[in-house]
């Protein structure tokens, strides 16, 4: 176990799992069959006092002949006092879902320049982008399957679950992949805190590889 001291987690409210958070030059490898729980750490420049914890789950999953990751992300706080957009009618593909309160997943494979962005919002909405480079939106990129989100709010803590087709990454599963956890949480007054694995700058920037510190290997 590898834990940071900027980690804020406690690790008696996850007892059912590994609990791992990263040093500043460490990466925690996990084998894609496995379950891991990942603490997310928020931004310095950020400050959020109804947060105590943020962890995802990343893991294989298999629905009938369909193959995905699942990914479960468990905020620990005041929820009363965080801004939780309301339930969606209709769910579906929305940009700018990052403005409030959102979780997020990005992807890529180790010397690769391209990768995939996933945003998964409490409402039900979602989105996902692929790049072909660092904050270059590939035009030729087809349009990516739907996740399937689920969402279960609580007085104390608050679960989204998102499960990806693995078709829905474009990458060809034969290495490890990287993986940057993230998470946006607004607070009743507008205000926004960074959640990530690492922050490797000195402002919120979730597209920096150098912060994509989970590192998801195949069977």
């Amino acid at each position: 176990m590898i834990r940071s001291q900027h980690a804020a987690w406690n690790a008696e409210e996850v007892t059912h799992l590994p609990i791992v958070a990263l040093t500043q030059y460490g990466v925690m490898t996990t084998p894609f069959s496995q379950r891991f729980a990942h603490a997310l750490i928020r931004h310095p420049a950020t400050p959020c006092d109804f947060v105590r914890s943020i962890t995802v789950e990343a893991h294989r999953c298999t629905e009938g002949a369909t193959e995905g990751l699942h990914l479960r992300y468990r905020l620990i706080g005041q929820v009363s006092q965080l801004r939780l957009p309301s339930p969606a009618q209709e769910p579906g593909p929305r940009d700018g879902l990052w403005k409030h309160t959102c979780f997020e997943a990005f992807i890529g494979q180790p010397g690769e320049e391209c990768y995939r962005e996933f945003n998964f919002s409490p409402s039900g909405h979602w989105a996902a982008y692929a790049f072909s480079e660092e904050r270059v939106r590939d035009a030729e990129a087809p349009d990516l399957p739907s996740p399937r989100i689920t969402f279960t709010p609580g007085p104390d803590e608050l679960i989204l679950e998102a499960r990806l087709p693995l078709a829905a990454m474009l990458i060809a599963f034969q290495g490890p992949l990287h993986m940057g956890l993230t998470a946006v949480i607004e607070t009743q007054d507008g205000r926004l805190s960074y959640w990530a694995l690492h922050h490797p700058a000195e402002q919120p920037d979730f597209h920096r590889k150098d912060g994509w510190t989970a590192l998801l290997t195949t069977p």
